[in-house]
């Protein structure tokens, strides 16, 4: 059934759900500002940065992201694995922020989401865009595609906000938003622009216009991310003084860059990169911070019926990058766990397998050898779920969570 029905006819369907959903909700996004983010990477931490600053700025804030909700000082985690709800989920929600008397809503809106109408007669006050890199070709076919249907988002917004850095920014730029406000870590043309940058073991600095920031976070991509929100932060009227207060409450992002703490002086760490540019940029900074020169451990596989197509190219980027490499499942779905594994294996360079690469399919094994070969000093680098609570083998749902099973089979170890 799904590959007789074209998406096409399909997204007619979610036109008809999102316009009912309105109209039984009572268009409850125009009585909110929303501010909807999009990009391949850094959304979800973009948005807990965009919420943390408007809070700051003394305003009550509602936010639907990949790894959580938020509607005030009420959170809960996001258990679907949708990063964009249904068109019925999402209407409700902003319901429920309206009536809790939010000034804003925080959104993750994925291309998916865009190119399917679940979020029609939404009506968005600010677009965010943190880049487009290489992902979803299963489904959009075209970087072109994948392009036009983020660039849906932008086409109502009042406030279009854009990073010069990315690749071929000039597309958004004439989005035809009334103001456009842009960020920058080495264009000296954007409104905001980061400088002095400083990029340390435990945290990352820089300045912006004579402002000092410092955060929790690593990577120049985190700065990235913190201009983005800022530029949000600027239009809206927050000082800069508070969102550099925003900013510094930011202890950590869940499943984003998270070290796992541990008694054996092992630097674990978990993200979510499932795309050959973020996984460049997380080596990338590995190696900035690798001052002991410990081993780099990396535990790693791709999702089922998506994109195979980045398979071996992410194999590739790691096996450059890691000492031992360890593939494993992460969420087949309904594809066979041993295709994607060989398509990921073709990448792999330089590592004979039994020595330096395995291919462990049962995900927790693969985790307890990685803990297993690692000493002190070490990296394990376990990418591609982040903070999701569910496995999807088939059509189930399996409970799983990386820091979870980690933690477990620490103590198991230790035994």
């Amino acid at each position: 059934m799904k590959k007789i029905i074209s998406q096409s006819i399909k997204n007619i369907y979610h036109l008809v759900q999102a316009i009912l959903a309105c109209f039984c909700f009572g268009f409850p996004s125009k009585k909110i500002k929303v501010i909807g983010v999009t990009g391949t990477n850094g959304k979800t931490t973009t948005c807990q940065m965009i919420a943390k600053i408007l809070e700051e700025g003394d305003f009550k804030v509602a936010m639907a992201s990949t790894i959580n909700f938020k509607i005030g000082d009420k959170e809960w985690v996001n258990k679907t694995k949708f990063t964009t709800l249904s068109a019925w989920a999402v209407q409700k929600f902003i319901k429920k922020a309206v009536e809790s008397k939010c000034d804003y809503l925080v959104l993750e809106t994925s291309s998916h989401s865009l190119d399917q109408y679940r979020v029609w007669g939404i009506d968005y006050s600010v677009a965010v865009i943190t880049n487009i890199t290489r992902e979803h070709l299963d489904y959009h076919k075209t970087m072109e595609k994948y392009r036009q249907a983020k660039l849906r988002l932008f086409r109502k917004a009042k406030t279009a906000i854009i990073n010069l850095d990315m690749e071929d920014p000039k597309v958004f730029l004439e989005n035809g938003a009334e103001n456009k406000i842009t960020y920058s870590l080495k264009n000296s043309e954007a409104n905001m622009l980061a400088e002095n940058i400083s990029l340390g073991l435990k945290k990352t600095e820089f300045s912006v216009a004579g402002n000092e920031f410092s955060l929790n976070l690593l990577g120049d991509f985190n700065i990235e991310n913190a201009l983005a929100a800022m530029c949000v932060g600027k239009s809206e009227n927050v000082s800069f003084s508070n969102m550099q207060k925003a900013l510094e409450k930011i202890k950590n992002i869940p499943g984003r860059l998270e070290y796992i703490h541990n008694d054996r002086n092992l630097k674990i760490i978990i993200d979510y990169a499932l795309t050959p540019d973020s996984l460049e940029k997380l080596y990338s900074l590995l190696k900035k911070i690798n001052q002991e020169n410990g081993k780099i451990i990396s535990v790693f596989g791709s999702c089922g019926e998506r994109d195979c197509g980045k398979r071996p190219i992410m194999g590739e980027i790691v096996s450059k990058n890691a000492d031992y490499v360890i593939l494993t499942n992460e969420d087949p779905y309904n594809e066979d766990p041993e295709k994607i594994i060989e398509e990921l294996a073709r990448g792999i360079k330089n590592k004979k397998e039994g020595k330096d690469f395995w291919k462990i399919f049962d995900r927790r094994e693969a985790i307890k050898k990685a803990i297993q070969l690692a000493k002190d000093g070490d990296f394990i680098i376990v990418t591609g779920k982040g903070a999701e609570e569910a496995m999807a083998i088939g059509n189930e749902k399996i409970p799983w969570n990386d820091k979870r099973v980690i933690q477990e089979e620490l103590k198991i170890l230790k035994k």
